[in-house]
């Protein structure tokens, strides 16, 4: 009766902890996280700023700014509930199967987001307002109007993943300097072809629920021609990041000329499904090299 009751308990544990991952969407919140905390890294090179006697404003930082994304994107949980619904890839979510109340969900988003901005309070106005900047567009303009409405949601949506390593460079330095900006540059290009890639991959569901992607709206053909546009719309940018080296320079130039001939393939390919796969595979591992690498290149 012990083991029975043991594995009951393990098993609402775990399906607690899946419900907090899905509900803070953990994957999207680690992607907005790693900009910040690169920023972070980097002005503190830059301006050369010892970590000792700075743990205080690092850690109000990255715990203030963490918590503020997944304030926002449990709001966005919460409004987007009767989408999710229709949609075979959120239909696992708490606010979905109700293991998570809708209205404690709303308390959990407004609640987290207003304990990250009481954090951030105490960096400076600068991070402020990168952070209410980012919050405001993610959850009013693109979560409660243009999502579903607008192809150019997307535009939307970058514009705020954007402002992430503009929030981690402010804590010691002005944002008016060209790393931050550059980063902040590739994060709204990136996000453009990645979001258009997981709109093809999941195209029958949003059809489905009616979201506006482009895909759905415009179709295939029109949407890898926009992929092939922002993401060559990123080839200049490494070249702006010069003082980081030749070699990290060189390496995401690589990349992205990589990226750029598997996009410019998929005008070629019968396999949409799979060709997406493998554009949205690369561009997550894009992301985290362009930000990790950062970081190792200025050690």
């Amino acid at each position: 009766m012990l083991d029975v009751t043991e594995k009951l308990q393990a098993n609402k544990k775990q399906t607690f902890l899946t419900d907090i991952k899905l509900l803070i969407k953990f994957k999207v919140m680690i992607a907005n996280v790693l900009p910040v905390i690169a920023g972070l890294w980097l002005v503190m090179q830059f301006e050369d700023i010892p970590l000792s006697g700075n743990w205080g404003v690092v850690l109000l930082t990255i715990s203030g700014s963490t918590l503020v994304i997944i304030g926002a994107l449990v709001i966005n949980n919460w409004y987007d509930t009767d989408i999710d619904t229709v949609m075979d890839r959120t239909k696992s979510r708490p606010t979905v199967t109700g293991n998570i109340p809708l209205t404690t969900v709303l308390f959990i988003g407004w609640g987290v987001s207003t304990l990250g901005f009481i954090l951030l309070f105490f960096t400076n106005w600068e991070v402020m307002i990168y952070s209410i900047l980012g919050w405001f567009i993610y959850v009013f303009p693109y979560t409660m109007w243009t999502k579903r409405k607008f192809t150019w949601n997307t535009i939307i949506g970058s514009i705020s993943g954007a402002v992430t390593p503009l929030i981690g460079w402010t804590v010691f330095a002005t944002g008016w300097h060209i790393v931050p900006i550059t980063y902040a540059l590739i994060l709204f290009f990136w996000q453009m072809p990645h979001t258009y890639v997981i709109a093809i991959r999941k195209f029958k569901e949003y059809k489905a629920a009616g979201v506006a992607m482009l895909p759905v709206v415009k179709g295939m053909q029109v949407t890898k021609r926009m992929m092939l546009i922002y993401c060559l719309c990123l080839l200049p940018l490494p070249f702006m990041l010069h003082s980081l080296g030749s070699f990290y320079v060189a390496v995401v130039t690589i990349l992205t000329i990589i990226w750029v001939i598997l996009i410019i393939r998929g005008f070629f390919v019968k396999d949409d499904l799979k060709w997406a796969q493998q554009n949205f595979l690369f561009s997550v591992n894009y992301l985290l090299i362009v930000f990790l690498l950062a970081m190792i290149v200025t050690v």
